[in-house]
């Protein structure tokens, strides 16, 4: 596979290629061609032009553009789930989940385009406001730069490209560097499919110098990234008076309160896949669990035995749930926080060995709040079991952290549940699941260091159009 910058409805070469490797082999699947400065401005010049068509269109016709778009991925998802597999590492099972997902995203997408709309305001209630009439309309904000990473490389990229296209807005989508083939994939669809030229653009090239380039420009309107922290608060310093949409780190928990001993097989079977689907490399990934102290060595045991035999290797294989992450670096570091924790009296539950970038499951206690693996999104297949007294202790140490995206519970107690639901600091509050938890349709984002605004499609919307209020006067 080799593709171009597509710009205005064109693949564009530059002078420098960015070759693609499998984490796995370490082979070389395919190239892409990083834009330059000039291909930049291009890129998003394209976008204004666009834009200025594409904000007229009706709903009716934003929704059949998402509807093709959907379709096109369907047809394609073999491919699709192979490519994400090879430039990524992820185990197959889960990126034919995530093609599954990218094609209900843009279905629900084209739902939304029919229902962009604003609210009637009762200019009566406040003096002077009588016989006046007050509603306000949702207007499209503009050229939107989506800037995507690489574990989701097609549905966290379509959770900005999908809402942004139903609002009436154009896009300049960046992709990770490490996983730019399932994007080239995609602007053919966008072809396919009759996306309009300038509506769609995809520009290859690393943050420090595409991605900074692009979210300075002043003809984006807003940004919308994931990734981490550290990039999120480098964007929002330098965006300028953009609207930006930011979906960051997360260090997420998982609370397990007593009276749970009959369903301890399922929670474990269930945490096991929250902390090492992906090889953990996923935002809302389990990396604390606290469990009541009644039920803590029945759980740990249950556990360990089942993260002991957790199928890692070869990520094109079926059943493999931990494949290797994106590089070796990342692995390394992986490796370094968890010896820091042993150095610092943590104990092994389970000792998950590092082969170059594949990393075996690992199970630790005895950790405290001061070790990287608690403090710190870990994002390698990583787990720490914690035993509490309490309900109360338990949020109390979900709560002490920098971090707030998704928290889960599993209880009997309603009390308990309504507890949870007033104190816990995260922008996700699942019950009787493990915070791993999201579907496209739901509100998605965090409070504290996991970020600003709200993803999924009518909450992105939502932050992707900007109100016009007007007045009437008889």
């Amino acid at each position: 596979m080799e593709y171009g910058c597509f710009i205005n409805g064109n693949w564009i070469k530059s002078d420098k290629k960015i070759p693609v490797k499998d984490p796995y082999t370490d082979n070389v699947i395919g190239n892409v061609y990083q834009a330059s400065d000039e291909l930049i401005n291009q890129a998003v010049e394209s976008a204004q032009k666009g834009f200025s068509e594409y904000r007229k269109y009706p709903a009716y016709k934003r929704y059949a553009i998402l509807t093709r778009i959907s379709q096109e991925i369907e047809k394609r998802a073999d491919t699709i789930a192979k490519t994400i597999t090879a430039e990524s590492g992820k185990p197959i099972r889960f990126s034919e989940g995530e093609v599954k997902r990218a094609v209900q995203t843009f279905r629900f997408a084209a739902e939304e385009a029919k229902r962009v709309q604003g609210e009637t305001v009762p200019m009566d209630a406040a003096i002077g406001g009588e016989d006046r009439i007050g509603f306000y309309i949702r207007e499209p904000i503009g050229p939107v730069a989506a800037i995507s990473p690489f574990n989701f490389p097609l549905n966290l990229a379509a959770h900005k490209i999908a809402p942004s296209l139903a609002a009436g807005n154009t896009i300049v989508w960046k992709p990770a560097s490490a996983t730019p083939l399932t994007a080239g994939i995609f602007s053919e669809i966008c072809k396919e499919a009759g996306v309009p030229d300038g509506v769609v653009n995809v520009i290859f090239g690393p943050g420090d110098e595409v991605g900074n380039k692009l979210v300075k420009h002043p003809s984006i309107k807003a940004v919308s990234f994931t990734g981490s922290p550290p990039v999120g608060k480098h964007i929002r310093d330098i965006a300028g008076l953009k609207r930006i949409l930011l979906e960051l780190g997360s260090n997420s928990a998982l609370l397990i309160d007593e009276g749970m001993e009959e369903r301890i097989d399922e929670i474990a079977d269930r945490a096991i896949i929250g902390a090492f689907a992906n090889a953990g490399q996923v935002c809302i990934s389990i990396q604390r669990i606290y469990i009541l102290k009644d039920i803590f060595n029945e759980f740990v045991d249950k556990f360990a035995e089942k993260a002991k035999s957790v199928p890692t290797g070869d990520p094109s294989l079926p059943d493999v749930i931990i494949g290797p992450m994106i590089n070796q670096k990342e692995a390394e570091r992986a490796e370094k926080w968890v010896k820091e924790a042993i150095d610092g009296g943590a104990r092994y539950l389970v000792q998950g060995k590092r082969d170059k970038n594949l990393f075996y499951p690992t199970v630790l206690t005895n950790v405290n709040e001061n070790m990287k693996v608690i403090n710190r999104e870990i994002f390698a297949p990583v787990v720490s079991l914690i035993p509490v007294s309490t309900i109360s202790e338990g949020i109390d140490k979900i709560n002490n952290s920098r971090y707030g995206l998704n928290a889960g519970i599993y209880t009997n107690n309603f009390s308990n549940i309504l507890q949870f639901i007033k104190r816990v600091e995260a922008g996700g509050i699942i019950i009787n699941d493990y915070p791993t938890f999201r579907v496209d349709q739901m509100p998605y984002g965090g409070v504290k260091e996991s970020g600003l605004g709200r993803e999924g499609l009518k909450y992105a919307i939502q932050e992707l159009t900007e109100i016009k209020f007007i007045s009437l006067k008889e």
